[in-house]
């Protein structure tokens, strides 16, 4: 049975190409494997989720733009993924344009909130009540995009590739999270850092891993992603590594730190709301 505990996640870090969004599509293809039910809300308008999950492009919208600025219902902007399970609110190029279409809106910093406090689902459920898990996988930015992602979510997952000058760009997003948290989502806090990237042949990864644990203790997963060529084939098959390759070290990396997870979420929920 999995206890209850903070629910929608962000999965955040302004620099791209960190293993972001590899994240988002195999730690919820994991969960899903487990018997949860998972939606991942792609709002990168590159939507490298979307595409990693085999939804073409042409069924992109309705999508996340459309349901971000209340435009379409969230029954009508989600997906069922080929993986049982998992749910997906896919991303398109018109996501672009949010930045600027969201300054003049009321509560521009609230519109994911307000529409998923507000969205029924297919069978009448809240969006709360029909997912076990609901992941956000944010554009490499830190604009009013994010910042919705931000406001909306119970917690923050931030990937942090295992390479020079990561922990310094990692800075940008804990001064955000904590700014938000004291303006806008008083309950927001960061619920883990993935290494991503890892490669213990090389000096510099190892530096950066050890520098990371110094610096966030317990808030590193003790699970590390590693480099493995089957991760950056997969999205190109439409597929999450652990359906493209389930035995690759990639894959096994993904399920471990689907596990720690859970235990993590359980964890949290039995000690009660974050101070």
């Amino acid at each position: 049975m999995i206890i209850p505990g903070p629910q929608i996640f962000a999965i955040a870090n302004q620099k791209g190409g960190v293993g972001k969004t590899t994240t988002a599509i195999n730690l919820a293809t994991a969960l899903a494997a487990v018997g949860e039910k998972v939606l991942l809300i792609d709002l990168d308008p590159q939507g490298n989720a979307s595409t990693g999950l085999g939804i073409g492009r042409n069924e992109r919208a309705p999508g996340s733009y459309e349901f971000i600025l209340g435009l379409s219902p969230l029954s009508d902007c989600i997906r069922a993924s080929q993986i049982p399970g998992l749910s997906v609110m896919p991303a398109s190029v018109s996501l672009a344009g949010a930045e600027i279409e969201l300054i003049d809106m009321e509560r521009r910093e609230h519109r994911m909130f307000d529409a998923l406090a507000a969205a029924e689902s297919l069978d009448g459920q809240s969006a709360r009540s029909r997912w076990t898990t609901i992941l956000i996988d944010c554009p490499p930015s830190l604009g009013l995009v994010t910042l919705n992602a931000l406001v909306a979510v119970d917690a923050v997952l931030v990937p942090l590739q295992a390479e020079f000058l990561a922990l310094e760009g990692i800075g940008a997003l804990v001064n955000t999270v904590e700014r938000v948290k004291k303006r806008l989502n008083p309950k927001l806090h960061i619920a883990g850092v993935v290494l991503t990237m890892v490669d213990r042949r090389n000096v510099l990864s190892q530096q950066v891993e050890a520098d990371a644990r110094g610096h966030f203790g317990e808030l590193v997963f003790g699970t590390t992603i590693p480099r493995n060529v089957r991760i950056a084939e997969a999205p190109s098959h439409g597929l999450p590594v652990l359906i493209y390759d389930n035995a690759c070290a990639g894959s096994q990396a993904y399920i471990l730190l689907a596990s720690e997870f859970i235990r993590r979420r359980r964890n949290a929920a039995q000690q009660g709301p974050s101070s």
